[in-house]
């Protein structure tokens, strides 16, 4: 008696659907406006790092979701280097309700992707011959709850204009 392993397609239709479909560089810079007297200062760097994340739909279930990094180095008060690195991937999100997806693209995805963006600073700062940089990891969902915490509070603060 042969197995049989086809899934229903019912079961195929409401079981939630995730691919990557392509992670790429869609932009990257590496600034030194203040080399090379900045080579002659010791080596003890402010280090700023600010991240974005923007999420566009190409077509129905498909995203595109774009993680900016922007990393600037600073030694007594001269920026050492600037870095700025877009990493964006092509995500299939599918069966899915529309929190769980806005969860997908505002923390997931972006979870996914910083690994490659976290490698191309690193790699641009040392092609710049400054000393390796290792950015911590980022805690996508923390992020992504205070985003949602921020806009509910908004959207309660604009409800209590209307209401008075």
């Amino acid at each position: 008696m042969a197995e049989q392993n086809a899934t229903p397609a019912s079961d195929q239709q409401t079981t939630p659907q995730f691919s990557i479909q392509r992670i790429y560089v869609k932009d990257m810079s590496f600034e030194t406006p203040n080399s090379p007297a900045i080579f002659t200062k010791e080596w003890k760097p402010d280090v700023k790092l600010d991240l974005d994340n923007k999420s566009t739909k190409i077509e129905d279930g498909v995203y595109e979701v774009t993680l900016a990094l922007t990393v600037t180095a600073t030694v007594e008060g001269q920026t050492a280097f600037l870095c700025e690195v877009q990493q964006a991937g092509i995500f299939a999100i599918g069966n899915m309700p529309e929190n769980q997806i806005a969860h997908m693209l505002g923390a997931f995805c972006p979870n996914t992707l910083f690994p490659y963006a976290r490698e191309a600073v690193s790699n641009l700062v040392n092609r710049g011959t400054f000393p390796a940089l290792n950015l911590a990891p980022v805690n996508f969902d923390a992020l992504f709850a205070q985003y949602v915490q921020q806009a509910q509070a908004k959207a309660e603060g604009q409800t209590q204009k209307l209401d008075a």
